[in-house]
């Protein structure tokens, strides 16, 4: 017999006349996202996702691979506005709109705070390690496209010859991640912005 907290929830994330599997990662990501992986139980995702216990592992797979695929998910929805933000012919322009966008995207009206990637297993115990690992190299494909572009940019001349494209990405990811940690402390979108407007006071002339 189903216990009461593996029946599906009514609303948006939850009870759909019809399975959609997206709609259900889509919940599923939510609740990691306010969450994080091991705060995260399994009745809450069942519930968020409309699903009992055995359908969640016939779908999904087991909680880790449902995690995995909620960030694959998430990534997935933001992949094109970092690629255009990439695509900016200038670099200054490349990192303020990756910047501005994270303070949008972190502090969204309607999703939880913060960045999935940062807030999902920043501080979890020894068995969620592989997925703490698992989201360091994520994040770290983050910085290493930043790098290469900032490389390209040092090679057309639209950095200093002094500028360093591997610091500078560091610098400029690590205030992302720090917006994403204060987004999820309760920082509003302005103050984001100000943080943004500081560091972009750093861009090498």
């Amino acid at each position: 017999m189903k216990s009461s907290s593996d029946q599906p929830a009514p609303g948006k994330c939850g009870r759909p006349r019809t399975f959609d599997e997206e709609q259900a990662l889509d919940c599923a990501m939510r609740v990691f996202w306010e969450k994080g992986y091991e705060g995260s139980s399994l009745p809450e995702l069942t519930k968020a996702m409309g699903m009992n216990r055995p359908s969640l592992y016939a779908v999904f797979g087991n909680k880790e691979q449902l995690f995995r695929r909620a960030v694959e998910h998430y990534e997935a929805t933001r992949g094109p506005q970092r690629d255009a933000a990439l695509a900016e012919p200038r670099a200054r322009a490349v990192v303020e709109r990756l910047l501005r966008m994270a303070a949008d995207m972190q502090t969204e009206p309607d999703k939880p705070h913060g960045c999935l990637g940062i807030n999902g297993a920043l501080a979890c115990g020894d068995e969620a390690a592989p997925l703490r690992d698992y989201l360091v190299e994520r994040r770290a494909l983050g910085y290493e496209l930043l790098r290469q572009r900032l490389e390209r940019a040092r090679d057309e001349n639209d950095l200093p010859a002094h500028a360093d494209p591997a610091k500078l990405a560091r610098f400029f990811v690590t205030v992302s991640q720090g917006m994403a940690v204060q987004a999820a402390g309760g920082a509003g979108r302005a103050e984001l912005h100000e943080v943004v407007d500081a560091a972009l006071a750093a861009w090498p002339v």
